[in-house]
């Protein structure tokens, strides 16, 4: 005897349309559906929600017809940290440590933009020690070139070239071997501080720094060979991403995307910090305004920044013994580090200093380390031009010793406009080569 259960019937559901729905936002079906019988028919797919040409976890929702990408759409947040909220819970200095982690292919550019709006609601901007502003500026030209190593390199690996991916991280390596000397740390140094740098430069350091700007005179000769004339490289990038002159001025875009259209927008020129305007060096351009351009452009910064790091080496030569923080006891910060059996740590010398001298002495010490400097009110935004455009901090103060608000205009964020643009009426494969040409960095567009 056989029963039918009720529950367990089955249903035709192939009567009429039907759809399947993934990937797109549910506003965009019920428009489609409303359209009666004339549906188009349209393919949605999800690129990532990672990608390694983004530095970071990107979703691409590409509309495709065949393979022509007819509507490219970011999302974007899978990486959201809270920095700038987090920022408004700890001191004025200890804001660098959360700043750095940013954009962690530059970090230094995001310590520096920030600490110079901090500096400038201090009114200490023309206080800043000049070995302090050199550091500042080869530790940045440092990070330009190994940021743009390794744009050059993922972009590379992406299409196919993996040579260029595996000497770009090979001379990569050599800039973090130059920031472990210097700062300690390969990443999220924390080393720009308001009123000046952590540390002074260590012993035998300007040796290592001459002896890399040597070694990279004879390497970076070899990106050109490999891939300038490369007929493979340049039909995969010459036309792919155009962007003219326009569009970038539309969507607000800077860097080498800019750049790469003809125009010579560089904030180490037209808006100098740091002492940028005393540096000899020129501003690289293209006139092509697509990722083969934007490659140039990077290629072509990498020499100028060497050009930078050597004039600003020998000025280090001439500074022996200056100081690198500000003489604002105030606000400078007290540490002295030394390298000792346990790592990193406060010299000895220094700990018998602050504890023998006196009790108000070891007071002010505590405050400052554990309560921090008070920063007048008011509010401030100081640009610097960092490898992906202008990135700059909106610095406000309630004249306590934390920001009231920290907004950072993250160059890779703004970049990312361009994604549709750059991207629709091409190729899927041309998708990845235009988003590694704006080289996005994730960390620096979720915050």
């Amino acid at each position: 005897m056989t029963t039918e259960d009720i529950y367990a019937g089955s249903t035709e559901t192939t009567d009429g349309k039907v759809f399947t729905v993934s990937g797109r936002d549910w506003d965009d079906i019920v428009e489609g559906l409303s359209g009666a019988d004339g549906v188009e028919e349209r393919v949605v797919v999800n690129m990532g929600p990672q990608h390694p040409s983004t530095h970071g976890v990107l979703r691409l929702i590409l509309e495709i017809d065949g393979e022509t990408v007819t509507e490219a759409r970011c999302g974007i947040g899978y990486l959201h940290t809270g920095i700038e909220k987090n920022m408004e819970f700890r001191s004025w200095v200890q804001g660098t440590t959360f700043v750095t982690r940013m954009d962690y292919l530059s970090p230094f550019f995001n310590e520096a933009t920030y600490c110079l709006g901090v500096e400038r609601l201090l009114d200490i901007e023309d206080d800043i020690p000049e070995k302090a502003n050199v550091m500042r500026v080869l530790l940045m030209e440092l990070n330009r070139l190994s940021s743009h190593l390794v744009c050059i390199a993922t972009g590379g690996m992406e299409i196919g070239a993996l040579t260029v991916m595996t000497i770009g991280f090979r001379e990569r390596e050599l800039v973090l071997d130059l920031f472990e000397l210097i700062t300690g740390l390969r990443m999220n140094h924390a080393f720009i501080r308001p009123g000046g740098v952590a540390q002074d430069l260590p012993v035998g350091a300007l040796d290592e720094i001459r002896a890399f700007i040597a070694l990279m005179k004879k390497r970076l000769p070899e990106y050109a060979a490999l891939c300038n004339a490369n007929p493979i490289f340049k039909g995969r990038l010459e036309g792919v991403g155009h962007l003219d002159l326009a569009g970038c001025l539309a969507l607000g875009l800077t860097g080498p995307v800019v750049r790469s259209t003809g125009y010579p927008w560089d904030l180490r020129k037209t808006e100098p910090y740091c002492g940028y305007e005393d540096y000899d060096f020129d501003v690289q351009t293209w006139d092509t305004s697509d990722s083969y351009g934007r490659f140039r452009v990077r290629l072509n910064e990498m020499w100028e920044s060497l050009r930078i790091i050597e004039q600003a080496a020998d000025r280090l030569a001439g500074l022996e013994g200056a100081p690198v923080m500000v003489a604002d006891k105030k606000v400078a910060w007290p540490s002295q580090l030394a390298i000792g059996s346990d790592g990193m740590g406060n010299s000895l010398d220094h700990i018998r200093h602050i504890m023998g001298e006196s009790m108000e002495g070891l007071i002010h010490h505590f405050k400052l380390v554990t309560e921090g400097f008070r920063v007048p009110p008011g509010q401030a935004y100081v640009p610097i031009e960092s490898p992906r455009g202008e990135l700059g901090a909106h610095v406000v103060s309630d004249g306590g010793t934390r920001p009231f608000r920290t907004h950072f205009r993250d160059p890779s964020f703004t970049n990312l406009q361009a994604t549709s643009v750059m991207s629709e009426g091409g190729q899927v494969a041309d998708v990845i080569v235009a988003i590694a040409s704006i080289d996005p960095v994730m960390g620096g567009v979720d915050r």
